[in-house]
């Protein structure tokens, strides 16, 4: 049988990367002439803010292979700790008063994937 869905994938995704160190990897997708304003806001706020948060920030910036593409590469000591890291940040007063509305208004699309850290990371 080809192809069939897994009903509890992030499940199965814990007993891969378990207590072990990951990335989480995010590209985006923005509305067009929207990347230098994004990426002053991501420099100016929005990465300051991830560190107050404990988040660790690996690489963040302008792709090199398209005017609308942007990336971020976030590290986390374990996959319970990316989600109440980002449950906190993204559910904080900072983020919802402040850049939510106006972050999301320049992301047309996003992806995220999470992998399992090199060692040594």
């Amino acid at each position: 049988m080809c192809c069939r869905r897994r009903t509890r994938a992030s499940s199965h995704n814990q007993g891969v990367a378990g207590e072990h160190p990951v990335l989480d990897i995010r590209t985006y997708g923005l509305v067009a002439g929207g990347r230098d304003e994004f990426d002053r806001i991501f420099r100016e706020h929005v990465r300051p803010m991830l560190e107050r948060h404990g988040i660790t920030v690996v690489a963040a910036g302008p792709s090199l292979l398209g005017d609308d593409r942007y990336t971020l590469v976030r590290s986390f000591d374990s996959l319970e700790q990316r989600r109440e890291r980002l449950e906190r940040f993204y559910g904080s007063a900072e983020w919802l008063d402040s850049y939510d509305a106006s972050v999301m208004a320049l992301i047309e699309a996003y992806h995220t994937v999470v992998v399992p850290a090199p060692p040594g990371m």
